[in-house]
């Protein structure tokens, strides 16, 4: 670059930049300002010509002021002027101003265009590399349009000096960043490629960095490049210090394209060839061995610089995932770093250990760490430290160790900061299910987990256990015993009523054969908690009463009794007014059996991904948990002892939400099996999950559905006997769906059941 004269040195600026610092009072300073503004514009608009000295000082003013966050809306034209230039200050100061202050919308992009391509085609060293930095820095579409084609010429051309190819690649890759689609691939990227072999270590370091973005989306295009990368890394961690002295960083030769080039490798699979495949593993083995040597230098630019190398080096390793060997080596390496006292090598070691965890090579070897991590989580100061040393726990789970770390990550649920309970919460639940060999040891870690942190339990983990005990009948009896011993403590949460309440709705006759969980004390011990209940807790709790109707008849009158008060039948919310309407006309009018078949026990619910795993992929990010999943699937089984089903896609659209989740909507229903017998007729067809025990549909009957598209009520089934209505209110985003439910024919009145059922419980209860 042209050193710049004495004469350059601009005075004017110099006493204005003093003035402004001087000034006493911001009003001083805008007055200064506005008095220098309209100074600099009758200059421009005066008839006398100015040089190009003037123009470059005064464009310099415009500028320091727009700095001070001043507007400027003139002396654009002036700084176009000054591109065309012959002096390099002057064309210098003309591109800062046009990078800082032209809008991609500017009238003058025209005119700047022209004076860059003037440059560009000057073959100038010093007026393309402005000409180049502008562009790069401007960066709009109509830059990329104007020059993306270009660019690559002057890139790849033989006589193209060291420092205009370096300012090219990153003035490119800048480009190809904000319009790719407007840089074309064509014959320059082969010759891009063996910039790699060039001597010049700057320009091999801007063609990394473009080379990697562009391999990205183009594999195949620069798949060239992996033999050249390696070749290229093989030269720089064999050489010493002293060969690479204009690179080398306190004693680390050239870390900055080290550290690219291990990037560019991770776009591609372990290379096929034995000879470069054996040389990058050579490389990797040497930066690993290096790690193990003293330190040349005790100031921390020589430590970060080469810990930089080392963890993308570990980052090569995981990717390629193909060689035991170094997958151990750099888990025993990370593993010093857990102790360091640094917080950024904790920090760094814990996540690149959470996917070394997820190889079948190193799982093992991560395992042995087991307990320094268990102490990091109890004694790290720094938060983020600690939540990486959660994730690693999770990562490292398996059936060896699966009651240990839920046993440590339920005692540091206790005390762990607010903002990563709800993410703990759901990895012990998962963990919980998954490793689960004794499902009372699930059942229990659960019911501690709501004791715990309940209100950082969502549904959808009380979701879950409800499906589970549902689905094994070995567990039923212990589920039914144990949440009824927990509900008995003076303070329990809301979401320990929920799952009580179900559970004991659907198995408390289980228990009912003890005297200390009889039929009665079990329904005390749910109605002592029902005044301090939401809503929707209330509204299951009715349901669980009714279904305590169906199992004991000899609480049939207690519950009546509840049901017929008034802070029931008359309550100011409509759902549980109409619940306790509905069931206390159910209880009053129906026989046995129709009571038996309508609140007969939930059928289990079919098998899919847990929900509880779609809500962590949704939280954390699907790349972050997808890939130690289908590990860990290999070395597990499901909830109910078979393979565990490939999980379904965690799109927003595909995920299931916690109540689809337990109704089983949008998933496959297994085979029905035979319908039970039943003397409720109709009844049992209505009310029945099996599709086998449905009816079909009268002749003309799917017209009925077509009518809704425009109507908000009609009749949606009907035949000589049975008429199905359903009618919908609609206000704002909410919508009140009643199905009326009407017998044709005359029926005796102790038969008359039910005639309208709106408001079921999201839960199957009914």
């Amino acid at each position: 670059m042209p050193a710049v004269s004495k004469g350059d040195g601009m005075r004017g600026l110099a006493v204005f930049i003093s003035d402004i610092r001087n000034c006493k009072s911001k009003e001083a300073e805008i007055k200064r300002i506005n008095k220098e503004l309209a100074n600099i514009r009758s200059k421009f608009k005066g008839d006398k010509a100015l040089d190009g000295y003037s123009k470059k000082k005064y464009v310099c003013k415009l500028l320091f002021i727009f700095l001070l966050g001043h507007d400027i809306d003139f002396g654009h034209m002036e700084a176009v002027n000054l591109l065309s230039s012959n002096r390099y200050t002057e064309k210098q100061i003309g591109y800062l101003f046009i990078s800082v202050l032209v809008n991609s919308n500017s009238e003058l992009i025209r005119l700047i265009n022209n004076a860059i391509k003037n440059d560009l085609a000057s073959r100038n060293p010093t007026f393309m590399g402005l000409a180049l930095h502008c562009i790069a820095n401007v960066g709009s579409r109509e830059m990329a349009e104007a020059f993306a084609g270009e660019i690559p010429k002057i890139l790849v051309a033989g006589d193209t000096m060291d420092s205009v190819k370096q300012s090219a690649a990153l003035c490119l890759l800048r480009l190809y960043r904000t319009s790719p689609d407007l840089v074309p691939m064509g014959d320059w990227t082969s010759r891009v490629v063996h910039l790699l072999n060039d001597q010049h270590l700057g320009v091999v370091t801007a063609a990394t960095s473009l080379i990697s973005t562009l391999a990205q989306k183009n594999p195949e295009e620069f798949k060239t490049s992996v033999s050249l990368a390696v070749s290229r890394l093989s030269r720089i961690v064999t050489s010493a210090s002293t060969d690479l002295q204009d690179y080398t960083y306190y004693f680390v030769p050239a870390p900055w394209l080290s550290v690219k080039l291990l990037r560019l490798l991770q776009c591609y699979p372990p290379p096929e060839d034995p000879a470069v495949r054996g040389r990058l593993t050579e490389c990797l083995e040497t930066i690993l061995n290096k790690a193990q040597e003293p330190p040349k230098s005790k100031k921390v630019q020589h430590s970060n610089a080469k810990n930089a190398v080392l963890f993308e080096a570990i980052s090569l390793i995981i990717h390629h995932d193909s060689e035991p060997n170094l997958l151990v080596r750099a888990c025993n390496q990370l593993g010093q770093f857990l102790q360091h006292r640094e917080t950024n090598l904790r920090y760094l070691a814990l996540e690149s250990m959470c996917t070394l965890a997820s190889s079948e090579f190193s799982h093992e070897a991560v395992k042995t760490h087991i307990e320094t991590v268990i102490n990091a989580l109890k004694t790290e100061r720094d938060v983020s430290v600690r939540q990486r040393a959660v994730d690693l726990l999770y990562a490292m789970c398996d059936r060896s160790n699966a009651q240990q770390i839920v046993a440590e990550m339920l005692s540091y649920l206790e005390t762990a900061d607010y903002s990563i309970r709800e993410e703990i919460v759901l990895k012990v639940a998962i963990l919980a299910e998954k490793y689960a060999v004794d499902y009372t040891w699930y059942v229990d870690t659960i019911l501690n987990l709501i004791r715990i942190a309940g209100d950082y339990v969502s549904e959808e983990v009380w979701y879950r256990v409800i499906q589970i005990v549902i689905n094994r009948d070995d567990v039923q009896g212990y589920a039914a015993k144990t949440v009824f011993e927990a509900l008995q403590a003076p303070a329990c949460h809301e979401n320990l009523v929920k799952v009580g309440g179900y559970i004991l709705g659907e198995f408390g006759n289980l228990i009912a054969g003890d005297p200390r969980s009889s039929p009665l004390i079990q329904f005390d011990l749910l109605h002592s908690k029902f005044h301090l209940c939401s809503v929707p807790t209330r509204a299951l709790l009715l349901s669980t009463y009714i279904k305590f109707v169906n199992l004991f008849p000899e609480v049939k009158t207690t519950i009546q009794d509840v049901l017929r008060s008034d802070s029931q039948l008359k309550n100011a919310d409509v759902e549980l007014q109409q619940r306790a309407v509905e069931y206390l006309r159910l209880s009053t009018v129906a026989s046995t059996d129709i009571l038996a078949t309508v609140l007969e026990e939930m059928p289990p619910f079919p098998e899919r991904e847990s929900s509880i795993l779609a809500k962590l992929k949704k939280k954390k990010g699907p790349s972050t948990v997808t890939d130690l999943e289908e590990t860990k699937r290999e070395r597990s089984a499901d909830v109910n002892g078979g393979p565990e089903p490939a999980p379904a896609s965690t799109s927003a659209a595909s995920t299931p939400s916690p109540s689809a989740d337990l109704l089983g909507l949008g998933a496959t229903p297994p085979a029905p099996a035979a319908p039970p017998p039943s003397s409720g007729g109709l009844l049992v067809d209505v009310f029945s999950d099996s599709a086998s025990s449905v009816a079909p549909l009268a002749p003309g009957s799917e017209d009925n559905f077509a009518r809704f598209v425009c109507k908000n009520n009609g009749v949606l089934f009907e035949n000589q006997l049975l008429q199905i209505g359903l009618k919908s209110e609609f206000r704002q985003n909410l919508e009140a769906l009643t199905v009326v439910v009407e017998r044709l024919e005359p029926v005796d009145p102790g038969e008359d059941v039910l005639q309208r059922t709106s408001g079921l419980d999201g839960l199957g209860m009914l």
